[in-house]
């Protein structure tokens, strides 16, 4: 069922503390994690604790929490102190896109010139 916890879901089991992370924030609704393999000096993960394939996913059925993920990226590139040279906030939604784990995520990225289009 969509918002629960899926057995299979990599992002779930770092929420329930079944996988470890590097956690840099924790909310309420989010889990803010280092991104294993970090294309930026800066790139931190935002989640959402309750388990949506996507972001559009996300917003349609809990907008609210959706927009705690957006806000939680503003605190993490704060924290990083990337938010006065400027950061970027990704959400890729499909394989087509490169999403590889199919819960509902944020990249916060920082820390480097990040030239546009990415790819």
């Amino acid at each position: 069922m969509a918002g629960e916890p899926q057995s299979d879901c990599l992002f779930c089991k770092i929420v329930s503390g079944d996988i470890p992370a590097t956690v840099v924030r924790e909310s309420e609704t989010t889990v803010a994690f280092r991104d294993i393999n970090p294309q930026a000096p800066s790139h931190v993960l935002v989640i959402p604790r309750v388990h949506y394939p996507d972001a559009a996913s996300l917003a349609a059925a809990e907008p609210r929490i959706a927009a705690d993920v957006l806000e939680e990226a503003g605190r993490v590139a704060a924290d990083e102190k990337v938010d006065g040279t400027g950061y970027r906030v990704v959400f890729n939604t499909g394989s087509g896109a490169g999403q590889t784990v199919f819960h509902a995520h944020a990249h916060v990225l920082g820390g480097r010139g990040l030239n546009w289009p990415p790819g």
